[in-house]
């Protein structure tokens, strides 16, 4: 299945946006090429330490014990769950995508990203972008021990992806289970992707720039690019909904959307301000009347 160059370019836009808050420690890990078929056994063995319904379990506790090995099987297992699904796409996820094109952020803009990134972490619990934007809100609202749980989660999990390989050749790709997780890592190790390629079945290539925009030193030694295997979601994306048509990748070819110069008339500012608040009350509304109100589980 191809990925479509709209939805790629579109996921761009937006966790550039939201990563940029919160600063990621990537610890050195040990790399291992993972073996998929010995993680689907053991993930689907009750009486196994990594069965995966027990990793969740661990995983939902309000600590922060979980090992980085635990981690990569409940990463990497999740492939195998009946609810996975790799361009599954919350409700309640348009309503911080609102807000996550401000500057700044009031508190009550807070306490709805809060709310609604739990929410949509409930329904997609590997959607980094909503869990990055959490953690940004909760340390605007001095949250910080909640905002210290998920921000070991997320760095675990992209710990997780860099295990897998050094993506820097196809044979050592580092694996993901969604598309959207090859820009978080990116954007977490303080690069901006520039250009995408499907180099061979299942092998994406991500061109890349720094961050900052300054161009490289002469004895940088940073690769160009990375590539990350999508082989296997892929497969179990098409196991799962065969009757799915896919995406096409010659569908649309655009430009990675530049970011907008801010406007320097306050009375913009303000207008495009009220227009987003009016946006979030609408969707909130259109959210709630069919969703019983209730605190997020999460965190409590």
């Amino acid at each position: 299945m191809k990925k479509s160059r709209l939805l790629i370019l579109a996921i761009i836009a937006v966790i550039g946006t939201i990563l940029a808050p919160t600063t990621f420690a990537l610890k050195k890990i040990e790399v291992q090429k993972p073996d998929l078929e010995e993680i689907r056994a053991r993930v689907n063995n009750p009486n196994d330490r990594y069965y995966y319904p027990k990793l969740r379990k661990l995983y939902n506790r309000n600590d922060t014990v979980m090992t980085p090995e635990e981690y990569r099987y409940y990463y990497l297992g999740y492939l195998f769950q009946e609810d996975f699904n790799p361009y599954r796409v919350s409700e309640f996820s348009s309503v911080t995508d609102s807000l996550s094109y401000l500057a700044k952020h009031t508190k009550q803009e807070c306490d709805t990203i809060i709310k609604y990134a739990e929410l949509s972490l409930d329904d997609n619990p590997f959607d980094l972008k909503q869990m990055s934007f959490l953690i940004y809100a909760l340390k605007e609202k001095r949250k910080d021990m909640r905002a210290k749980i998920w921000q070991y989660r997320l760095e675990n999990i992209l710990g997780a992806i860099k295990s897998t390989g050094t993506g820097e050749d196809a044979d050592n790709a580092w694996y993901v289970i969604s598309p959207a997780h090859e820009y978080a890592l990116i954007n977490a190790m303080n690069f901006t992707a520039t250009g995408y390629n499907e180099v061979a079945p299942g092998i994406d290539y991500i061109a890349i720039e720094r961050a900052d925009g300054k161009p490289r030193r002469r004895n940088d030694k940073t690769p160009e690019g990375f590539f990350f295997n999508v082989k296997n979601l892929q497969e179990e994306y098409d196991r799962k909904f065969p009757d799915e048509t896919g995406y096409d990748d010659a569908a649309v070819e655009e430009e990675i959307p530049a970011e907008q110069p801010a406007e320097e008339s306050t009375e913009t500012e303000i207008s495009e301000e009220e227009a987003a608040e009016e946006e979030i009350v609408q969707q909130e509304s259109t959210i709630e009347e069919s969703t019983e109100e209730e605190e997020s589980p999460l965190l409590q």
